[in-house]
């Protein structure tokens, strides 16, 4: 059986030394627990007597079980990095994932709503009370500055210059300024001039955005609500918290923005990273050139 302290420390090096994220570090932890259980039922196996064969097997299981390329791709990207933690901590000699042959992963563009469906969804909130402005301010503010879900949660008060018209994001290594459009400084204003203060359970709660506990806004708070803007907006397109930011991104750039501007106002280390949406702006001219140009 695995020693329980391994997942344990696996969870504190992702932390501390790898520096990734709470999702990653949950999701690694997991991918390695259920690479367990499966080597427990299957094979009455233990992590430690894993060879290259049975992680190959344990692909192929995946793989027959219906999983997808992507998920399988992180279960054995968890499984390596699992087993070079232990032999980093003299647990193990070799890696058993080393090696291992896997499906090109087939890179989906991200899905960008149209301007009149970013319009439709924005006009969604009804600003007839605390929750339909402060609804409002985050639907705005996250189209505004293109700015990650997890970093809007993460926004304090003092982050916001309305008279500057800037946000202060503070990512992982370093912390950016984006500006703001007028109507999200407005959003912004009527929230927290005449709406936020209602809402906080504690008066000294540094958190921009609050739930209806007055507490700081969660990631699944916010799904749930831009779920139920979607339905109510009748927009067929699933609606992810992503969804604004890949939209923010697509729409500077067939507006004329440069990769770079967009690279930092996204967060990018990469510009590749950036580089997708130029792919995806290129793809649309492509499908209008199709259905459009007579001879196409």
């Amino acid at each position: 059986m695995l020693n329980s302290g391994y997942l344990e420390e696996f969870a504190q090096y992702l932390q501390d030394t790898k520096k990734c994220s709470k999702n990653t570090v949950s999701s690694y932890v997991s991918d390695v627990h259920l690479f367990a259980e499966y080597l427990e039922d299957k094979l009455r196996l233990s992590l430690e007597q894993v060879t290259h064969t049975e992680v190959e097997e344990y692909v192929e299981w995946l793989r027959h079980a219906g999983k997808s390329t992507a998920t399988v791709s992180r279960a054995v990207a968890s499984i390596k990095c699992f087993y070079n933690h232990l032999i980093s901590i003299g647990q193990a000699d070799t890696n058993p994932a080393l090696n291992i042959v896997l499906e090109k992963n087939e890179k989906r563009l991200p899905q960008i709503l149209t301007g009149a469906e970013v319009d439709l969804l924005l006009s969604q909130p009804e600003c007839v009370d605390a929750k339909g402005y402060r609804d409002k301010a985050m639907l705005e503010l996250l189209y505004a500055t293109g700015i990650r879900v997890s970093e809007m949660i993460g926004l304090d008060l003092d982050d916001i210059n309305l008279s500057g018209g800037f946000i202060r994001c503070r990512g992982k290594d370093k912390e950016r300024f984006i500006p703001l459009y007028p109507a999200a400084i407005r959003a912004l204003e009527d929230y927290i001039r005449d709406y936020r203060a209602d809402l906080l359970a504690d008066s000294s709660e540094p958190a921009l955005f609050v739930n209806m506990s007055g507490t700081r806004m969660s990631r699944q708070g916010f799904w749930k609500l831009i779920k139920h803007y979607q339905v109510k907006a009748g927009i067929s397109k699933e609606i992810t918290p992503h969804t604004l930011r890949h939209s923010f991104a697509a729409h500077l750039l067939e507006n004329g923005a440069d990769l770079h501007s967009i690279q930092e106002m996204l967060g990018h280390a990469d510009i590749s990273s950036t580089q997708v949406y130029a792919q995806l702006v290129k793809k649309q001219l492509k499908d209008v050139y199709n259905r459009a140009h007579p001879r196409a």
